[in-house]
């Protein structure tokens, strides 16, 4: 049997501490669950933006954030959303928003740097969540991001067993990629700034080529693919809440990145044992 495994990347290989900036009020939220934060109004759109953290740490302060990527001539990606949106009205809302300096995302940045800075390897991620309903900037997001430990080994191992690993992220490819250059992950099977949709949509491609494809996934903008996926597996490593619809989704619970190698170990024995069984039948 032919599997193919399928990852989110925060929450699951990484261990991702996050924080957001609200610029209406100037508070800053440290350890933010920003899916949930996006998801909690219809109106919020998660974006991210491709700056580099030493560009922006290195611009005027008192510039509006809309200003700045305008003369720098900066993209974006949508990560996600709960409506369908025309990209159009994203980035209309985005370059054009009267809320938000350079300065708020240095104030995510640095913050995230303090608590990051001392782990071996680092990547941090930066982005806004737009409120469609002023439309604009409400809050500056800052995420940095290490592998769990033992990701790598599973990894290897996964691999060692002829199982291939994807990763499907709603981060930015550049972060994802030099991620996956650690973890030995072939570029090629890296697929960002992945919307819930695709992410199902990558599953469901996978399916056309595996046997069985695998979802391993934490938050509830993985709900979609574990559920297209042919077994689910929730990963609790990292801590936070997780919605009830997950535990439903999923196959397993795991606590650490290792076990999701057992498991897959497990479908590979069964498929020998029938296989077997098969046989000794004729």
């Amino acid at each position: 049997m032919s599997i193919a495994v399928v990852f989110d990347s925060a929450g699951t290989l990484l261990h991702t501490y996050r924080v957001a900036k609200n610029v209406l009020s100037g508070q800053l939220l440290p350890g933010i669950e920003t899916v949930s934060l996006t998801f909690s109004s219809p109106d919020r759109v998660l974006v991210v933006v491709h700056v580099h953290s030493r560009d922006v740490i290195g611009a005027p302060g008192d510039l509006l954030f809309s200003d700045y990527l305008k003369a720098n001539r900066i993209g974006f990606g949508i990560s996600c959303t709960r409506k369908v949106l025309a990209a159009d009205d994203v980035a209309q809302a985005l370059y054009n928003s009267q809320q938000g300096t350079v300065g708020d995302l240095k104030d995510c940045i640095r913050h995230v740097w303090q608590v990051c800075r001392k782990e071996a390897v680092v990547t941090l991620n930066s982005g806004v969540i737009i409120n469609m309903a002023i439309p604009g900037i409400e809050f500056m997001v800052t995420t940095g991001g290490r592998p769990f430990e033992g990701a790598r080994e599973a990894i290897s191992e996964l691999h060692r067993m002829g199982i291939p690993t994807f990763i499907a992220s709603g981060d930015r490819v550049t972060k994802l990629e030099k991620m996956a250059d650690y973890l030995g992950i072939p570029r090629d099977r890296v697929f960002g700034v992945a919307t819930p949709t695709v992410k199902a949509q990558i599953v469901a491609d996978l399916k056309r080529e595996y046997d069985c494809v695998v979802m391993v996934g934490d938050g509830i903008n993985d709900l979609c693919a574990m559920k297209s996926a042919d077994v689910a597996i929730l990963s609790e490593e990292q801590s936070g809440e997780k919605h009830p619809e997950l535990y439903e989704a999923a196959d397993h619970v795991v606590k650490s990145v290792r076990e999701v190698v057992a498991i897959v170990r497990g479908l590979n024995q069964c498929e020998s044992s029938a296989e077997r069984r098969a046989q000794d039948e004729k």
